[in-house]
């Protein structure tokens, strides 16, 4: 930290004590996108943005259960620290927690001092400099939905399970305004969420952020799902971004809107004379996301049950496709042209990390621009047809050889970030295929 700096910190200090603040929490999201913290007196601020706070690397490579996977540089290593220092400028007060702030958490190698290989932040960045470097500026608009849960004697059930009440507001499928509190504390948090209603099934809902700069986009987009399911806690239930919980119910996507200004900050997407209204680097793009799918699918659906969501009537992509306002497709032209022309990406579920899928999108449609590339032709009428396009990966597996074989998306993303992936996603179908999972049981253990 320079000297210039320390002013700068003791303004922030003064005005979390004006507010009644002791406590800053600073967070960072590890390779599954989960929120990893510490809580840090207000006092002692000044040292944690001059020295760092000290984390053990291999947090990176630690399971939801707690166990590490040997990923390189993690336990073959002898567990190396990282340094987290606080970005002040994301700072701000948490509504329902008196007396604390929050901010994001910048990461670095203490041995070099370059971002940790790991770190999803650093890595959209530095898909977004190549993609300054073509002259763009990609806006991103996030929508994630997710399930509200209880605990009975018998299991986690849906929160409520109203059946029916399909996008709507109000008691009648949120009988104790989840929504409307959660709605008016992400408010507050300033995190740009704008709308929010019941979704298709029982307990599940979905909450909509602000279009912004792919970077705010992801940031915003870790710090809903942290928040939902801090808010959900407080009211002893269970906030979960799971792509597909229960088996009779549909899944829950992490859909993103995707478009780019050019140096003059138009909508470089938009071209009334072109094919659909799209302009050549719009159709570039989407070329490039159906060229690279496979390979997306390993980062934007990135768990076992992630393909749980897929199939043939889910409305989630099946298929490798795009289509004008076709909501059966996997890359959907919404209406909206002009500062409003985009592209929706449908693949990917609530699961992802929002970085890693924002910048794995963002290199495939980049690749695309490069490329040159013109997509197929698009989707007419309802998908779901494989006469006409090829499938998604159908598993976890799959879809990691698909990203291991896209070498271009790979080299984009890094090698050393790509390797370090696939060695933890791998450990995890590893760990399923061992598990004796309950449908096992149920059909096997009685006849047999």
């Amino acid at each position: 930290m320079s000297a210039h700096d320390k002013p700068d910190i003791r303004r922030h200090m003064e005005r979390l004590t004006a507010e009644g603040v002791d406590v800053v929490r600073v967070t960072y999201p590890d390779l599954i996108g989960t929120d990893r913290a510490r809580d840090v007196l207000v006092d002692h601020l000044p040292a944690a943005c001059e020295h760092g706070l000290a984390f053990c690397r291999a947090v990176y490579h630690t399971t939801p259960q707690g166990d590490v996977v040997p990923v390189a540089g993690g336990l073959d290593a002898g567990l190396p620290d990282v340094t987290v220092r606080p970005d002040l400028s994301t700072l701000i007060a948490l509504p329902w927690e008196p007396g604390v702030a929050t901010c994001l958490g910048e990461v670095t190698d203490p041995a070099t001092g370059a971002p940790a290989p790991e770190s999803p932040r650093d890595l959209l960045r530095t898909v977004l400099s190549r993609c300054a470097e073509q002259g763009l500026r990609p806006i991103v608009g996030p929508e994630l939905e997710y399930f509200l849960l209880e605990q009975t004697a018998a299991g986690w059930r849906r929160h409520p399970e109203t059946t029916g009440a399909v996008y709507t507001a109000g008691l009648r499928a949120d009988p104790s305004n989840h929504l409307l509190r959660t709605l008016r504390h992400l408010r507050d948090l300033g995190i740009g969420v704008i709308t929010g209603n019941h979704e298709f099934d029982g307990g599940q809902y979905e909450i909509n952020l602000t279009h912004s700069d792919a970077l705010d986009a992801a940031d915003r987009s870790f710090r809903f799902k942290a928040a939902v399911k801090e808010l959900a806690r407080r009211d002893g239930l269970l906030a979960t971004f799971m792509a597909k919980p229960f088996g009779d119910a549909g899944g829950s996507g992490f859909h993103l809107h995707l478009s780019c200004e050019d140096a003059e900050g138009r909508n470089a997407f938009d071209d009334p004379a072109g094919a659909h209204g799209l302009s050549a680097v719009a159709r570039h793009a989407i070329a490039g996301i159906v060229a690279h799918a496979p390979a997306l699918a390993a980062l934007l659906n990135p768990t076992v049950n992630s393909y749980k969501r897929f199939g043939p009537d889910t409305l989630a992509p099946w298929l490798i496709d795009w289509g004008p306002d076709n909501r059966s497709a996997m890359v959907r032209i919404p209406p909206e042209r002009g500062a409003g022309a985009r592209l929706e990406l449908r693949l990917g579920d609530a699961s992802a990390n929002p970085y890693l899928a924002v910048a794995a999108t963002l290199a495939a449609a980049l690749l695309g621009i490069r490329a040159g590339e013109e997509p197929p032709p698009p989707l007419e009428g309802y998908g779901y047809d494989t006469a006409r396009s090829a499938m998604l990966p159908t598993d976890l597996s799959a879809a990691l050889d698909a990203l291991e074989a896209d070498t271009d998306l790979a080299d984009l993303l890094g090698k050393d970030f790509t390797t370090s992936y696939l060695t933890y996603k791998r450990n995890e179908v590893e760990r399923f295929q061992r598990h004796v999972t309950d449908w096992e049981f149920t059909e096997y253990a009685y006849h047999l």
